[in-house]
């Protein structure tokens, strides 16, 4: 199974990171479907994906990863989100 890194753009401007195995279900899930989006997305639509990493062969790395992207700041999130990488983060451990 192979899992992704996401981030999607709140109408706020906030920035949420999630990982999943299907990222067009989920995204559908966070715009549409008030049961399964996650409440923060819920309170802050609509939304836009704004970043989608590269694929990590299991869950853990992409937890990893999606820890990772949670704990930078607004500024350096935006900075992925421009580099389109994640490259200056990940490092293969």
């Amino acid at each position: 199974m192979v899992w992704t890194v996401y981030i999607i753009k709140c109408k706020d401007n906030s920035l949420y990171t999630g990982i999943t195995t299907d990222i067009n279900r989920r995204f559908h899930e966070h715009q549409n479907d008030d049961n399964k989006s996650s409440k923060y997305c819920l309170m802050r639509r609509p939304l836009v994906l704004v970043f989608k990493s590269r694929p990590f062969q299991n869950r853990s790395k992409a937890s990893k990863e999606e820890y990772r992207i949670r704990n930078l700041t607004h500024e350096e999130k935006k900075n992925v989100i421009r580099n389109k990488s994640l490259n200056l983060i990940f490092k293969n451990n």
